[in-house]
């Protein structure tokens, strides 16, 4: 069996039979490339894979020191591929189904704090001057993450057309390529127009589409540039070692705070299961506790 052109029919099946996102899609290839690689080495096929083999291969990847979250990742990838091998006749067993998925350790997810984002858009409000295109372009993208609990990869994919001003909602597309609408505040409203009257015209030029966002080139901005430029900010406050995505965490946690219901927060966040969405009311009583610890007399 062709291993290179069975691996590109099982990409096939993954972007087009299961709707995943095109990162995902790239994981789970990765990680059979990894494994066809592993099993090449012991002189395996695919068409006998065996479940000691699929073992053998997450035991070496432990011996390296992968985080569980990793391990259970490349258990899924390797499960999906048995299972398609077996589904499309390529193989006559699934091995996978009898293949223990790591258990994932849940940690509370880093929040940054109402003083620490004050200090992020002060900073954001000094350099969206009109002279600096990409200054007013960070600060739109920065009140947009914040306001609607989006990732960044969904703020970075988005066009013109995903924008209802009037309505102040924003159409983004999330995993599994499921569209939400979610709303925004004024602040971010404000960001977006002064990007659309002032910086985005700046940037435009021939070879520019329809995309909201785009970067000193004139096209598309990309996730990473995003990262970048959240990065930077969160590095100059207090506790600044979280990610750019403690921007959804901090959304999602300070919408608990202030009463939101815990469904509504699940669809803004496009969560497909209200556990995932969970995790934040975990934050919420922590954050209580600790205030409590810290201000009650007798705590």
């Amino acid at each position: 069996m062709n291993i290179e052109k069975t691996i590109a029919e099982f990409e096939q099946q993954l972007a087009s039979g299961r709707g995943y996102s095109i990162n995902t899609v790239k994981g789970y290839v990765s990680d059979i490339r990894e494994f066809t690689e592993f099993l090449a080495k012991r002189d395996g096929s695919i068409e006998s894979i065996s479940l000691d083999d699929l073992r053998d291969w997450l035991f070496q990847l432990t011996q390296r020191g992968l985080a569980k979250s990793s391990m259970a990742r490349k258990s899924a990838s390797v499960r999906s591929f048995t299972a398609w091998l077996l589904a499309t006749g390529k193989a006559n067993t699934d091995p996978g189904l009898r293949l223990r998925t790591p258990k994932v350790g849940r940690s509370l997810p880093k929040v940054v704090s109402h003083e620490s984002l004050a200090t992020i858009f002060e900073l954001l409000n000094a350099e969206a001057v009109a002279e600096n295109p990409l200054g007013i372009r960070d600060k739109a993208i920065v009140e947009l993450l914040y306001a609607t609990g989006a990732r960044v990869s969904e703020i970075a994919s988005l066009s013109i057309d995903d924008i209802d001003s009037s309505r102040q909602l924003l159409r983004v597309m999330g995993k599994g390529s499921k569209q939400r609408m979610v709303p925004y505040g004024q602040p971010a409203a404000d960001a977006l127009e002064q990007w659309m009257s002032v910086g985005r015209p700046q940037l435009l030029n021939e070879k520019s589409r329809g995309d909201l966002f785009l970067n000193s080139k004139g096209s598309r901005v990309g996730v990473r540039q995003i990262y970048s430029v959240v990065a930077d900010l969160l590095a100059v406050t207090p506790g600044g070692s979280a990610g750019p995505h403690s921007l959804r965490h901090s959304a999602a946690t300070h919408l608990l705070d202030g009463g939101a219901d815990l469904r509504a927060v699940q669809e803004l966040l496009g969560h497909a299961s209200l556990g995932t969405t969970q995790i934040y009311t975990h934050v919420s009583i922590e954050r209580l506790k600790s205030g409590y610890q810290n201000a009650h007399p007798r705590a």
